[in-house]
């Protein structure tokens, strides 16, 4: 019995006490990401060594990209699961409960299990502390990854689906050699650490693609830089790659089935189930993640809920909402932003098309105060203004007359402000919105 276990308490106080000791360990989800990062493979390979190499009893689709990655992986691992195999699903971050990271045929891992698994990792790197090896330096990532890994091979899965935490080469979950790999899309995100251009931030996320694997890109092939490293990945790897040809007017959850199901092909064609033609609207639905696009009515005031954070998912989700009716009046923007993200472009993608925005921020990450964002609205000619913390800009938002609410911005403000949303509901969603918003436990 572990040091933790023998505290006692529930299966809720075992996971809280694991996860306050990971906590304790670097954690860039919760820091700013900077060039000095020190990224590399080694500590969470040591660390899977340590466990027996989990990650190599299971067939894997891996996820990479810029937006949609989350959502991919949710829809394959529901289809998989809707073939009857034993599927697992692992993304990032989570909006309000860490468990949502990790799922087994949809169903997140129970707290104890969860607790139990990371105990194991952080055992496993004390081990590696006092013996020097590589794992002694993991991160809060490298050791949940493990942990997740682990939850994995017990729950006896047969495919894994994998999402990237941050860029593909040096991301933790890239030391499992995916079946199927899918690449998204890119934008510029986290350009302190991946690079400055396009072309930069493709190779680090197309360089999951393992020896003669198989890449899936959820865009057409054009001359831009996306394609051109694909091609060349690919290449380079005696691999493949597919594209998705892209049709207009297609919303993003449309547009994620589709990059599912051609990924879901390809499983097919590597010898795995014939899952594709499971996606049906029942397993989307269900598959749904929060705080993607997710619909509220609240005293027959629709509010939407989204983490989207650069400025293309906020014109894209914009102009997609513009399509409905309900969405066509005014609108009131709730809005927090990490510090490193780009302010001016996600402000800029919505100014003419929103009323006011209420800037704020959120205790759990790096974001920026909500006065920043408010000065900087304000240079850009919106009208912007710090409305105090999130609960306090929500209430302001709701109370200030426009035809409905985005919440936009952080994934720290979805899980901030989720719960209230849910109390406050109206009505749950209807059959065509992205996500659910049906009550969770908390």
């Amino acid at each position: 019995m572990t040091e933790m276990q023998s505290k006692g308490g529930g299966p809720k106080e075992r996971l809280g006490r694991a996860m306050e000791a990971l906590d304790r360990l670097v954690n860039w989800e919760r820091r700013d990401r900077t060039a000095d990062m020190g990224r590399s493979l080694d500590p969470v390979r040591d660390l899977l060594e340590r466990m027996g190499q989990p990650h190599e009893l299971v067939q894997v689709v891996h996820v990479s990209g810029t937006k949609g990655k989350g959502s991919v992986c949710s829809l394959v691992a529901a289809a998989l699961s809707a073939a009857g195999v034993r599927t697992g699903c692992y993304t990032s971050p989570h909006v309000e409960r860490v468990t949502e990271r990790v799922c087994v045929d949809g169903v997140e891992v129970k707290e104890e299990q969860l607790a139990q698994a990371i105990e194991r990792a952080l055992e496993l790197r004390s081990r590696a502390v006092e013996e020097m090896t590589p794992a002694a330096s993991s991160t809060w990532f490298d050791l949940f990854t493990a942990a997740a890994l682990q939850v994995f091979k017990e729950a006896g899965c047969d495919w894994v689906v994998l999402e990237c935490g941050l860029g593909g080469r040096l991301d933790s979950t890239n030391v499992a050699d995916g079946e199927v790999c899918v690449l998204t899309n890119v934008d510029l995100e986290h350009t302190s650490v991946l690079g400055n251009t396009p072309r930069a931030i493709a190779e680090e996320k197309a360089a999951i693609l393992p020896e003669g694997g198989v890449l899936v890109v959820g865009r057409g092939e054009d001359d831009s830089a996306l394609t051109a490293v694909a091609k060349e990945t690919a290449a380079a790897r005696g691999g493949r790659v597919s594209f998705i040809e892209e049709r207009a007017g297609t919303s993003f959850a449309e547009h994620n089935a589709r990059v599912a199901r051609a990924a879901l092909k390809e499983v097919e064609a590597r010898g795995g189930p014939a899952a594709a033609e499971l996606l049906s609207d029942r397993v989307i639905d269900e598959a749904r993640l929060p705080a993607r696009a997710e619909r509220f009515l609240l005293s027959d005031r629709p509010v939407v809920l989204d983490g989207g954070h650069v400025a293309s998912s906020v014109s894209g989700l914009l102009a997609e909402l513009a399509q409905e009716e309900r969405y066509a009046g005014s609108c009131d923007v709730v809005l927090a932003l990490g510090r490193e993200k780009d302010a001016e472009a996600v402000l800029k993608a919505m100014r003419g098309r929103v009323d006011r925005v209420h800037c704020t921020t959120s205790h759990g990450g790096p974001l920026a105060t909500g006065e920043e964002l408010a000065q900087l609205g304000r240079e850009l000619g919106i009208e912007a203004r710090d409305a105090g913390t999130a609960c306090e800009a929500l209430e302001a938002a709701l109370s200030g007359g426009a035809s409905w609410v985005l919440v936009l911005g952080s994934f720290y403000l979805a899980g901030e402000l989720r719960p209230l949303l849910m109390e406050l509901a109206q009505d749950p969603c209807s059959p065509s919105s992205q996500t659910s918003s049906s009550p969770t436990p908390s």
